[in-house]
């Protein structure tokens, strides 16, 4: 079951640590934003999505060491993700969603647990097979122009509801969760510079 206070330690053999989800840190209101003010560089935007990225993840594996279910990843894009998830959850099937696999042979998750075409046919079809079965699901589906992400904010996450695990934690670079019934807003570490939502689910 997710913890309202997350452990510091991992998933067991990954070997990165996580920073403290402190008790009493789930939010009622909208999560912070972070100061967009300064003025940066193609490259330092790059760095401080990736850097806030990977210390979410971190922190995300901590909060459900111990609990049964497996990871969803919604959007393989190059694959770099993908992978670190492999890094963490060594132990854990990984059920990857995109329109397609434009990765290397050896970024690409195993035939039965790739699922490639529109998100509105892949994931409804493969539901039943899954339904309850997911402890973590990070949805990486930002592109730089908001106004081509075709409104997938404001559904996705009615797709993947289905396929989670009684408390199961949802990150996401994108509001999926805002307004759902039952999604939980709660803090996620090292979004000072970049924007990451996190919610508990049911």
């Amino acid at each position: 079951m997710f913890s309202s206070e997350c452990r510091n330690d991992p998933e067991p053999r990954n070997g990165i640590p996580t920073a403290a989800f402190k008790k009493g840190s789930l939010a009622n209101n909208a999560q912070k934003q972070p100061d967009m003010n300064t003025a940066h560089s193609t490259l330092d935007r790059m760095i401080d999505r990736l850097t806030t990225q990977r210390v979410a993840l971190g922190w995300a594996a901590g909060c459900v060491a111990g609990s049964p279910g497996l990871v969803m990843e919604i959007g393989l894009g190059k694959g770099r993700t993908y992978d670190h998830l492999r890094s963490l959850f060594p132990q854990r099937d990984i059920l990857v969603f995109d329109m397609g696999a434009r990765v290397p042979a050896s970024l690409r998750p195993d035939d039965d647990r790739l699922f490639l075409g529109d998100f509105r046919d892949t994931l409804p079809a493969a539901t039943e097979r899954f339904r309850g079965a997911v402890r973590l699901a990070h949805a990486d589906i930002g592109s730089a122009r908001e106004d081509e992400e075709d409104g997938i904010r404001n559904w996705i996450g009615g797709l993947i509801e289905p396929f989670l695990a009684p408390d199961a934690l949802v990150l996401s670079d994108r509001p999926i969760g805002a307004g759902r019934r039952g999604w939980e807003p709660v803090d996620v570490p090292g979004t000072e510079r970049w924007a990451y939502h996190g919610w508990r689910v049911g």
